[in-house]
């Protein structure tokens, strides 16, 4: 058998004295604690709850640098795709397929249109009649002026003639050879054939001009009927559809030997040579947005400098389409409407009070922050100013080295001073 302890076991007396000893210094411990814990009681009675610490987020103010910036996902797009179309009705012959290489001036398609080559053969037929008109108009241009000149000619020697004869007659009239009546006949002519002279000479002139403006007028259409045949053979030529860059052939739009209308797209070319990035930005940042802007372009472990080229000038959804082209020469292998990631900075700033973003931004709108003292947040106003991707301008209400509670608050339900356990 084992023996148990109860031959060991005595029961000790307690005299009444040492009891009462034994209460009055617990007592006396009891009221140490209490006046040792009672501020830091009284300080977390003041709050109207308590959160756990665990179930929020904290950070710390400090003075710095602020960078205002962007992000935004974006995909690479061509800064030059064009769309080729038809100039004339007709049926298509494609050279290429989708995804092909293509050199600039390469023939990408072809379109046979008869009703192009037969306006052309038709207008170069009229531009060769034009062309016998202009050339009959200078030779009888020449033939009337010869004849004018001829007139005059004749004139000038009628007028010399009869001017001799006067002098002729007035001579033997002083000599007494010829009566008065002579001379005055003879004088007649002679102002006759000076007055047929003037009229050779006017009609040589107008007739002049009249002839240089039917040959210029004869001229004039012809160039006119030149050019139009000019435009037609372009027409034609363009019928060869040629690649304008060097690029990538990217959607088909009709199929092959397929009969299009006239202005019909045909495909589209893609110059991998000027990359750009689309990135869409909420309209609450577009108005901050503007030409120039330095950005980052981050993907595949890469990153890239940029610059924003172009801003849409509409919203769509809530949503600005903004393009930003790459600094220095275009990175290797990126694909069309690959996605990459993109950051553009807005602003920077040095000497900035600033804190971590949280949620307590968008909960508050930015009004008041949970200031925590001795494990009291205490509901602060405040003020901000610009907010970036993971930070926020303090312009009021908060100064550097205060810990602000900025995630979680939607625990406080506005409270005015919430206790933080551990």
């Amino acid at each position: 058998m084992i023996r148990d302890t109860s031959a060991q076991d005595r029961l000790i007396e307690v005299k009444p004295g040492r009891r009462r000893l034994i209460w009055a210094g617990s007592a006396v411990a009891l009221v140490i604690v209490i006046v040792i814990a009672l501020p830091g009681l009284r300080h977390m009675l003041s709050a109207s709850q308590s959160v756990s610490a665990s179930r929020l987020s904290f950070a710390t103010v400090q003075r710095g640098s602020f960078v205002n910036d962007i992000a935004a996902d974006g995909r690479v797009v061509a800064a030059v795709r064009p769309t080729l179309y038809t100039n004339s009705p007709g049926m298509v012959t494609l050279k290429v397929h989708a995804g092909d290489s293509v050199k600039r001036g390469q023939v990408l398609a072809v379109i046979d249109s008869p009703e192009l080559n037969n306006r052309l053969a038709q207008e170069e037929s009229q531009l060769d009649a034009m062309e016998v008109d202009y050339q009959r108009a200078r030779i009888d241009a020449r033939k009337q002026r010869g004849a004018l000149q001829q007139a005059y000619e004749n004139a000038k020697i009628d007028a010399i003639s009869a001017k001799r004869d006067y002098q002729r007659y007035l001579q033997a009239f002083k000599a007494g050879a010829f009566a008065r009546s002579d001379v005055d006949r003879a004088e007649d002519a002679m102002q006759k054939a000076n007055i047929a002279l003037d009229h050779a000479r006017a009609n040589l002139g107008l007739d002049n001009d009249s002839l240089e403006f039917n040959i210029k007028a004869k001229k004039l259409a012809h160039d006119r009927q030149a050019l139009r045949v000019a435009d037609l053979k372009r027409q034609v030529a363009d019928l060869n559809v040629r690649s304008p860059v060097n690029g990538q052939v990217g959607q088909l739009f009709v199929a092959p030997r397929a009969t299009v209308a006239k202005d019909a797209r045909l495909l589209s070319v893609i110059d991998l040579s000027a990359l750009e990035v689309q990135v869409q930005v909420p309209e609450s940042f577009a108005r901050d947005l503007a030409v120039g802007m330095p950005a980052r372009i981050s993907g595949n472990g890469n990153h890239w400098n940029g610059q924003v080229s172009a801003i849409s000038p509409e919203v769509v959804n809530g949503e600005v389409a903004a393009r930003v082209r790459f600094e220095g020469s275009k990175p290797e292998n990126l694909r069309q409407n690959q996605r990459l990631s993109v950051r553009i900075v807005l602003d920077k700033r040095d000497n900035v009070l600033t804190v971590a973003r949280g949620s307590f931004v968008d909960q508050s709108g930015g009004r008041y922050a949970y200031v925590v003292h001795d494990g009291i947040a205490v509901k602060t106003p405040i003020r901000i100013g610009a907010t970036s991707i993971d930070k926020v301008e303090i312009l009021e209400g908060l100064k550097a080295g205060d810990k602000v509670v900025i995630s979680g608050t939607d625990n406080f339900n506005g409270a005015a001073r919430v206790a933080i356990s551990d």
